[in-house]
């Protein structure tokens, strides 16, 4: 019980950690430092970043073609030694899940899972300075972060372990919400790779304009390079190398995925209040609809104010927390028991 409970609190301190994570890689992402530290897994060679006049210098003749700003290294080096960490809590969780692996209660394969996902992110990690921001890599990165912590917060409710009873209402009426409540799932998560692939194609700003991009209401737009995964590792990425076509094209994808999901989760939380009664499912529709709202006033502000640092950070925030809120709605429904 003792070491159950050690488990718990890990992963509790986990599931914080890899949300602080997202968000310093969503800061180091937007701030234009994700090159911030030429090499990996040192700064400029250091362990931190160079700090007096003689390592500043040193850095620069070591590496010429990366201009040495402290600005932008320490959002990189604070993002690796935090990410470093939770990797670190995971290899505990996953030794305590085979330590433990003979109790009933105790998940096993899920800690596992989490501790190849995270190897792969630390590989990702590499390959976005190595491969200077390839969007394909970069997406993939973040996608991982999110993946993270959403097996994170998976695993802390497996832990839990509490069946949910939602009081005077038949079952029948819970499982049938079930596949409404993962296809909204899944639309947060495609909804996420085309944020990701937004972000990481520099193609926030394309359009500057609501509702209409660029004062038209369909842009010329060229899907074909904008989706293109199969594009060439080119020289560095910062800054993009796509044309003005193919950035309005992912960015308005970016949108109507927006309306799509908004639309989605409206429908979604009128159909849980509809049977919820005054169980606490009413309160998980509307933290689910409360974080929708926030999360379009969130993307709007970004496309009017042209993407401030804090806004554009608070988005991505705010889209993890939507996750997190849709992954404990399909496990609930998973979980409910009650009589017919």
């Amino acid at each position: 019980m003792k070491n159950t409970k050690a488990s718990f609190v890990l992963v509790q301190i986990a599931v914080m950690l890899a949300f602080c994570v997202v968000v310093l890689g969503a800061f180091t992402r937007l701030k234009d430092a994700g090159l911030g530290c030429p090499d990996w897994p040192t700064c400029y060679g250091h362990a931190i970043w160079p700090n007096t006049a003689e390592q500043i210098a040193a850095a620069q003749q070591a590496f010429p073609d990366s201009p040495f700003e402290q600005e932008k290294a320490w959002p990189e080096v604070v993002h690796r030694y935090f990410a470093g960490t939770l990797g670190f809590l995971i290899v505990l969780i996953a030794g305590y899940a085979i330590k433990l692996r003979s109790q009933p209660d105790q998940p096993f394969r899920l800690p596992l899972l989490l501790l190849g996902l995270v190897i792969a992110q630390g590989l990702f990690g590499m390959w976005t300075v190595t491969l200077k921001l390839w969007p394909q890599v970069v997406t993939g990165h973040l996608l991982g972060g999110f993946a993270t912590l959403s097996l994170l917060w998976l695993l802390r409710l497996r832990l839990i372990n509490g069946p949910w009873n939602p009081p005077n209402i038949p079952l029948r009426y819970w499982h049938a919400l079930k596949p409404w409540a993962f296809i909204g799932l899944l639309l947060v998560i495609c909804q996420i790779f085309l944020g990701g692939w937004t972000s990481t194609n520099y193609a926030a700003l394309a359009c500057p304009d609501l509702p209409t991009c660029q004062h038209h209401w369909w842009p010329p737009m060229d899907f074909a390079d904008g989706f293109n995964f199969g594009q060439e590792i080119g020289p560095n990425y910062l800054g993009g190398q796509l044309d003005g076509e193919a950035r309005i094209a992912i960015h308005m994808t970016h949108r109507f995925g927006a309306m799509i999901v908004a639309l989605y989760l409206i429908f979604l939380t009128v159909k849980l209040k509809r049977h919820a009664g005054g169980s606490d499912m009413k309160r998980q529709a509307n933290v689910i609809l409360g974080l929708l709202l926030v999360q379009l006033s969130l993307g709007i502000s970004n496309v009017l104010w042209s993407l401030p640092l804090p806004v554009a950070v608070a988005h991505n925030a705010c889209g993890a927390l939507l996750l997190l809120s849709l992954i404990s709605l399909n496990y609930r429904l998973h979980k409910s028991t009650a009589p017919w």
